[in-house]
């Protein structure tokens, strides 16, 4: 047998460490910059010596790229994908620790010397030993870590089943990596005659609530959607206050009741989404001067299980047309109060038929130089981009105002679960069932991954056409935007998300718990795997 590169606990930390030195911030050169040195780490193996064109480098967008890396064996089909991503959220919090937030060892190490400025938990932790910090310890290049040990191991000992790695970058912001590689897995599909029997992460365990110590397994992903507004009322001058309305004013009603909203809240297989709650309100108006500012926007976080764009819609839309009643109804009061004529009634639309009244107005020409003039101005991301669009448009259509306008903003995680399936049901026994007997560990099964993932772009499972009401209701779709829904129809094959434990995703204690890493759970996966062959 040859020898591993990668085989033991020790040999892991080491490409852990060297893999998370390689910086990669999302939409950095870094994040470009990635793929290429994985692929010189695994152009070493020698099954992919021998088999160049079954490790390939594919493009994503913005110069960026994702990597596959497929091991065949001539006698399998059965294929299971083993999915990660490599982009990072950024490393400000680290403050004049930042230079070593990519060198795990040592800022592991430094930490020892801060333990005053560290929360309690976070001091236990690394009093213990048992932690390894920094940037992407957990979140999550340790997963793509033990895939790459697992198809390393694959090649050695030539397991009679398929293995496609596949790392993505982008996943912390639109998950373009991932919606680029949807058709080329259909694609690698044809190509190799490959039957895809199983969509397997390695994203790691996030706590249930703050304090939670458990281990999970993932029989699904939890999905994310933006429904967001455009307020647009009628400009003044402060002197004259209620020849106006103001888009705050406007704003502040919708806000407060779209904010922990019970309505947008979902609970399936005991599992309850989080609450909504607003990510971005904004004035549009760019400088100061005494016109009222009479164009804001707005965009709010809904978790979502079960429903799919268009159910999401019709309830944002009826809690909208609440909140325009209620503006109304204490604006007039105001008014009458006053003396004073009002302006107009706010009015909901979404941005759906703002489209269709412009196009209607000026034509379709005119419309999609708009959307032209917006997509030019590089320093707009999507979410920008989205809600200038509909601003624009609305600058264009006041006749429509004062009004409420509706509409999606990027991205959107459509909810994925194959909590029913047979084959999960088997691998999460599997994985309890070894866990206790081999490292003592309690495995507990969770139906929806809390921390958002690629899987939601894979086994798409709306029977009817929810996402047409997205794809008309996103101002950037096509343009900036797109999400292959029929080829992500096309990749039916069951999910499940097997990842080492760790804490603190996202904040200056990230950290990775050693031995859940480096080795229970590749263990664990390992075995598996092998488990499916045998049967």
């Amino acid at each position: 047998m040859n020898q591993l590169n990668w085989g033991t606990p020790e040999a892991l930390r080491e490409l852990l460490c060297e893999v998370v030195s390689w910086r990669s911030m999302t939409l950095t050169e870094g994040e470009r910059n990635f793929p290429s040195k994985v692929e010189a780490k695994l152009r070493g193996l020698g099954y992919f010596q021998e088999n160049p064109t079954h490790l390939l480098l594919h493009d994503a967008d913005q110069g960026r790229r994702f990597l596959t890396a497929l091991y065949k064996h001539p006698n399998a089909k059965e294929t299971i994908v083993l999915i990660s991503h490599f982009d990072t959220v950024n490393t400000e919090e680290y403050g004049d620790l930042e230079d070593f937030a990519y060198q795990p060892e040592e800022l592991t190490n430094l930490l020892h010397e801060r333990l005053d400025g560290l929360p309690e938990d976070v001091v236990q932790d690394l009093k213990s030993g048992e932690y390894l910090f920094g940037r992407g310890t957990m979140d999550m290049k340790m997963g793509l870590v033990m895939h790459m040990g697992l198809i390393e191991k694959a090649t050695v000992e030539q397991w009679p089943i398929n293995l496609l790695l596949l790392t993505v970058p982008d996943e912390e912001v639109n998950s373009a990596g991932m919606c680029a590689a949807v058709p080329k897995l259909l694609e690698l599909k044809e190509k190799h005659d490959l039957t895809y029997k199983l969509f397997l992460n390695g994203e790691p365990v996030f706590s249930q609530e703050p304090g939670d110590e458990n281990y999970y397994v993932y029989s699904g992903s939890i999905g994310k959607i933006m429904p967001s507004a455009l307020f647009y009322g009628k400009e003044t001058h402060v002197g004259e206050p209620l020849s106006g309305i103001t888009a705050p004013y406007i704003a502040s009603f919708l806000t407060q009741k779209m904010e922990w909203n019970l309505s947008l809240q979902e609970t399936v297989r005991g599992e309850t989404t989080p609450l909504p709650v607003t990510l971005q309100q904004k004035d549009l108006k760019l400088e100061y001067s005494a016109q009222t500012p009479y164009r804001a926007a707005a965009l709010y976080n809904v978790f979502l299980m079960e429903r799919n764009a268009e159910e999401i819609m019709d309830i944002f839309e009826k809690v909208a047309v609440n909140a325009a009643s209620t503006c109304n109804r204490a604006y007039m009061e105001v008014c009458k109060e006053q003396y004073v004529d009002p302006v107009g009634e706010v009015s909901v639309l979404r941005y759906e038929a703002l489209l269709t009244h412009a196009i209607n107005k000026f034509g379709t020409d005119f419309v999609e130089a708009i959307k032209a003039a917006v997509h030019a101005n590089s320093e707009w991301d999507d979410r920008e981009k989205s809600l200038r669009i509909a601003d624009t448009l609305m600058i264009q259509c006041q006749e429509l105002a004062p009004a409420i306008v509706l509409l999606f903003a990027p991205p959107y995680y459509p909810a994925v679960n194959s909590s029913n399936d047979e084959l999960i049901t088997q691998c999460v026994e599997y994985v309890k069932e070894q866990g206790l007997a081999k490292f003592n560990l309690p495995v507990q099964q969770v139906h929806y991954f809390n921390g958002i993932s690629d899987l939601s772009y894979v086994n798409y499972q709306d029977d009817g056409e929810g996402w047409t009401v997205f794809k008309s209701n996103t101002p950037v779709w096509g343009s900036g935007y797109i999400i292959p829904f029929d080829a992500m129809k096309e990749l039916q094959a069951p999910v499940l998300n097997v990842g080492p434990l760790g804490k603190d995703a996202h904040k200056r204690t990230e950290r990775l718990h050693m031995k859940s890493a480096f080795e229970e759970v590749p263990i664990l996966v390992e075995g598996m795997i092998k488990m499916m062959i045998n049967n």
